[in-house]
């Protein structure tokens, strides 16, 4: 394969990336849902632990996986705010797009 061939094969790899980022993003929608409803936190630091843990264990490289913690800590953040969201609308909303909340997460 050429650089064309491979970045077509780039392309193509993100388009799945960002459905499934969609998809997870609203899983945790539904999750904030179900937490705001049973009056439960959105931070749970054993849930995170094995979110990462499942990451890692999934990881057959070569990404190493210092490297992929990085990427699951960022898009653990932005789940975190999704469920902030749900949870909190009016909070979150008066945060700002750019700011996260450090204390939620799924």
């Amino acid at each position: 394969m050429d650089i064309a061939d491979w970045r077509k094969k780039i392309d193509e790899l993100d388009r799945k990336l960002v459905e499934l980022l969609n998809q997870r993003a609203q899983a945790a929608h539904e999750i904030g849902k179900l937490k705001r409803g049973a009056g439960m936190p959105i931070y749970e630091p054993d849930r995170e632990q094995a979110v990462f843990a499942n990451a890692r264990k999934a990881n057959q490289g070569p990404l190493p996986d210092r490297n992929l913690m990085r990427i699951y800590e960022r898009v653990m953040d932005i789940m975190r705010q999704i469920q902030q969201e749900e949870i909190a609308p009016q909070a979150s909303a008066n945060a700002g797009d750019t700011e996260l909340d450090s204390d939620v997460n799924d």
